[in-house]
C-alpha cells in the first residue's frame, strides 16, 4: 500500500467479532471505523470520507443490499465490498448488480480482506511498478536487437513492444515514463528509417520482403472467400496499432482474433496505398494499366482512389477466385451512408466478399490540424486513442463486427497506412505545382535535406508513377513535415503537433491485419 492511510468502514451486526481482523489490518496501514448497522453506516458515510466499505449482507433492519442502495445514493464513488455467509447466485447477481466493487463470502479472513483492498485501492500503483519493471527489463533487450541484424519480423515485434507500452501508459500516471517512452520512439524510429532507406528497394528488386499492401488481399483475404457466407474485408483507413489495440479487448469479446501485420509501401498515403491494396498491383503498374487515376491531378487527392471498387473486381478476377457473384465495395464516410448500409446489409449475405472502407480516423487527423476545438479534445496521442474509443463504442464499424459474430462470418480488418504526431518542420524545395501533402510530395526537381527526409530520382526504383522526365519524390523521416521557405515560420507552428501521414516510421509503414473467426 501507499504511504497515506485508507479509510475503511466496516458494516456488520457483529463487528465484535471481527477485532483480530481490524488489528491486523490497521498494522497494514488501514484505518478501520467499525459499526453495527445500515443506519450507523449511512451516518457515518454522511460524515466523513472513506475509502472502501466492508458491507455484511444480512443484518437485523436494514440488510445489506438496502444499506448498499442507501450509500450509493449519498457517494456512489465509494467502492463496496460485500460480504455474506450466503453462495446464493441470485443474491450475487443482485449484489453485482448494484455495482459493488467485489464479493466475499464468510467466513473471511485478515489476509483475503487485504488481497481485495489492495486490488481495489492500490491496483494502478501496483500495475505501474510491475509495468515499470517490465519496461526497463524489455527496454534492455530491445536495444540489444536494434544494434544487431535486423529483419523485417523483427522490426513487427519491435513496433508491437512499443505500441503495446503506448497502450499500457495510458493507464499509469507517470509523465517521467512517458517522455523516456517517447525519447526511445524516435531513437527506434531513426534507425527503422535507416533501415528501410537501406532494404526499401531490395525488396522491391528481389521480391523477397515481407507482405506489403498490394498482397493484402491475396494473402489475408482470398484464402477466406468461400460460396456459404460472406468475407467482409474492412479498412480502416489511417489506424495505428496502438489504436488498434485499444480496439481488440472490445472486439474479442464478440469474435476470436488472429493479428498479423504487413507493411505500408511508400508514400505511406490512401492514394498509393490503398489503390494498390484493392488492385493487388505497385502504383507504378496501376498507373499504366489505368492512367485515368492521375488524370484529374492532385488538387483533391480523395479522387485518387475513385476507382476501388473496379480494382478489387479486376483483382478478384485475375486471383481467378471462383464464386457466385463478384466482391461489393461500400465506402462508410457520413452518417447517412452509415445507415443505409446497416438497413441493406442481410440483402448482401449473397456476395463472396463485402470490402468496407471507413474513413473517420482518417477525416479526424486531417480535420484535427484544422480544428482548434479537436486539437484541445486531443492535445496528444493519448488523449486520441481515447478519442477513437469514444467513437468506436457508437460506430457503424462496431455495428458491422457485431453482425459479423452473429452471423458466423469471417472478417479480415486491418488498415491502409498509420500516421504519426509531426512535431518538426523541414524545408522542401519545389514548384508551385507540387503535390500539397505534408508527409511526402512528388512534383518536377524536388529537393530537401537529405537528414530529414529522402529524395527518390529515380521513382522506378520504388515502383512509384513517373509522370514526366523529372518527376521526384521526397518522403519525411522521423516526426519532421514539409513546409516551404516561404512563410516558414507561420507554416510550421499551424502545423506542429498535427497527425500527418505518408513518411517513413513504425507507427506509418507496419499495419496491424487481424482475422476475426467466430468463437469456438
Amino acid at each position: 500500500m501507499s504511504n497515506d492511510v485508507k479509510r475503511v468502514l466496516w458494516v456488520d451486526d457483529e463487528v465484535d467479532l471481527l477485532e483480530s481482523h481490524r488489528i491486523i489490518l490497521e498494522g497494514k496501514g488501514f484505518q478501520i471505523t467499525p459499526v453495527a448497522s445500515g443506519e450507523d453506516a449511512l451516518v457515518e458515510v454522511g460524515k466523513h470520507t472513506f475509502d472502501l466499505i466492508l458491507l455484511d449482507e444480512m443484518m437485523p433492519g436494514m440488510d445489506g443490499l438496502t444499506t448498499l442502495e442507501e450509500i450509493k445514493k449519498i457517494k456512489p464513488y465509494i467502492p463496496v465490498v460485500m460480504v455474506t455467509k450466503s453462495e446464493e447466485e441470485h443474491l450475487m447477481n443482485q449484489a453485482i448488480g448494484k455495482n459493488i466493487a467485489e464479493y466475499l463470502v464468510k467466513p473471511v479472513n485478515p489476509s483475503q480482506v487485504l488481497a481485495v483492498a489492495k486490488k481495489i485501492l492500490d491496483a494502478k500503483r501496483l500495475q505501474g511498478d510491475a509495468v515499470t519493471r517490465d519496461y526497463v527489463q524489455k527496454l534492455n533487450q530491445l536495444r540489444s536487437r536494434l544494434y544487431g541484424p535486423m529483419e523485417p519480423q523483427d522490426w513487427v515485434d519491435v513496433h508491437r513492444q512499443l505500441s503495446q507500452w503506448d497502450v499500457d501508459f495510458d493507464k499509469i500516471n507517470d509523465d517521467g515514463l512517458r517522455q523516456s517512452h517517447l525519447s526511445q520512439k524516435r531513437e527506434y524510429n531513426i534507425e527503422f528509417y535507416r533501415y528501410i532507406e537501406r532494404e526499401y528497394p531490395r525488396w522491391l528488386k528481389s521480391g523477397n520482403g515481407p507482405v506489403m499492401s498490394p498482397a493484402v488481399f491475396k494473402t489475408f483475404v482470398a484464402p477466406h472467400i468461400n460460396d456459404k457466407k460472406p468475407t467482409f474485408f474492412i479498412i480502416v483507413d489511417c489506424m495505428r496499432l496502438d489504436q488498434w489495440l485499444m480496439l481488440e479487448p472490445i472486439i474479442a469479446e464478440y469474435l476470436d482474433i488472429d493479428l498479423d501485420y504487413y507493411y505500408s509501401i511508400i508514400p505511406t498515403a490512401t492514394p498509393f496505398s490503398r489503390n494498390a491494396i484493392f488492385s493487388g498491383m505497385y502504383p507504378d503498374e496501376l498507373a499504366k494499366v489505368k492512367p485515368e487515376i492521375w488524370e484529374g491531378g492532385t488538387a483533391d487527392e480523395r479522387s485518387l482512389n475513385r476507382f476501388e471498387d473496379s480494382l478489387l473486381v479486376d483483382q478478384y478476377k485475375r486471383l481467378k477466385i471462383k464464386t457466385p457473384g463478384e466482391p461489393k465495395y461500400f465506402k462508410m464516410s457520413d452518417l447517412k451512408e452509415d445507415e443505409s448500409f446497416l438497413k441493406r446489409l442481410s440483402s448482401h449475405q449473397s456476395a463472396p466478399v463485402l470490402a468496407l472502407v471507413f474513413n473517420f480516423l482518417d477525416i479526424l487527423v486531417h480535420g484535427r490540424s484544422q480544428s482548434r476545438a479537436l486539437q484541445q479534445i486531443s492535445p496528444d496521442e493519448a488523449a486520441f486513442r481515447s478519442l477513437i474509443m469514444s467513437w468506436f463504442g457508437h460506430s457503424t464499424l462496431f455495428d458491422v463486427i457485431k453482425h459479423v459474430a452473429a452471423t458466423g462470418a469471417t472478417c479480415v480488418i486491418t488498415s491502409d497506412h498509420g500516421s504519426i504526431l509531426g512535431t518538426r518542420g523541414t524545408i522542401a524545395y519545389g514548384k508551385k505545382d507540387t503535390s500539397t501533402n505534408l508527409r511526402y510530395k512528388y512534383g518536377d526537381n524536388l529537393n530537401c535535406d537529405p537528414k530529414e527526409a529522402m529524395l527518390i530520382k529515380n521513382p522506378d526504383m520504388y515502383r512509384l508513377p513517373r509522370f514526366n522526365l523529372a518527376t521526384t519524390y521526397l518522403i519525411a523521416s522521423e516526426d519532421f513535415y514539409f513546409v516551404y521557405p516561404t512563410n516558414y515560420n507561420e507554416y510550421n507552428r499551424q502545423f506542429q503537433n498535427s497527425f500527418q501521414h505518408g513518411g517513413i516510421t513504425l507507427e506509418e509503414m507496419i499495419v496491424p491485419v487481424a482475422t476475426l473467426r467466430p468463437k469456438k
